[in-house]
């Protein structure tokens, strides 16, 4: 065997590892992502307090208002695409594809998102997790007047917001699953049917009698 065939059986082997690596992390990370799935309250809770040590960090340095601002930036799309029908209504035609309920007597339609709760709060926590990333390198640390920044992204905000809330206005929904019928009192129910039709066996018996 040559020491060419040699070095690269080695390198292969190298790249075998690192991917097996790589790869079971993935999944690890995966299954904690899968096991946080149901405690929603405590994830947000987690993401808020991540936010406060961030706010925290960026005023103690009195810098990296840029990154500050793109964060804010990414966070207004994120929550527009939460707020949004995963199907716009503008798009669709009149009695053509799934549309949102207009009326109180209509089929009862969950509102499907455009972006569900978990990938908002994954790609929120992810864009905080890189803008603290970002504070510990000098580059990102680019000198602006930062007021003028928080008066675009009021600005922003503001303009952003309208035009959602007259697009739910105009297409009469709300971005919440809301008036679907609960039945709690189900066992109660089916008991009270048992005793009706235990009751009309025994009078059909009695009367053929």
């Amino acid at each position: 065997m040559s020491e060419g065939d040699s070095a690269g059986e080695s390198i292969h082997g190298k790249t075998s590892v690192v991917a097996a690596f790589f790869t079971r992390v993935g999944q690890v990370y995966q299954s904690w992502l899968d096991k946080s799935t149901p405690f929603y309250a405590m994830r947000w809770a987690g993401t808020l307090l991540l936010t406060l040590v961030y706010m925290i960090r960026v005023y103690l340095l009195q810098g990296w208002y840029i990154v500050t601002y793109a964060l804010g930036i990414y966070h207004l799309n994120l929550f527009i695409a939460f707020l949004s029908p995963k199907v716009d209504p503008s798009l669709l035609e009149e009695d053509e594809g799934p549309s949102l309920p207009t009326k109180q007597n209509e089929e009862f339609r969950p509102f499907i998102r455009r972006l569900p709760e978990f990938k908002f709060w994954h790609s929120a926590t992810k864009g905080i997790v890189i803008a603290m990333i970002c504070t510990f390198f000098d580059a990102f640390n680019v000198p602006v007047f930062w007021p003028i920044l928080v008066m675009y992204f009021i600005m922003l905000f503001c303009i952003t917001m309208k035009r959602q809330i007259k697009h739910m206005v105009k297409y009469r929904y709300l971005p919440f699953t809301h008036g679907k019928r609960t039945y709690k009192d189900i066992p109660q129910r089916l008991q009270h049917y048992q005793r009706l039709i235990t009751s009309d066996r025994v009078l059909r018996l009695t009367v053929d009698w």
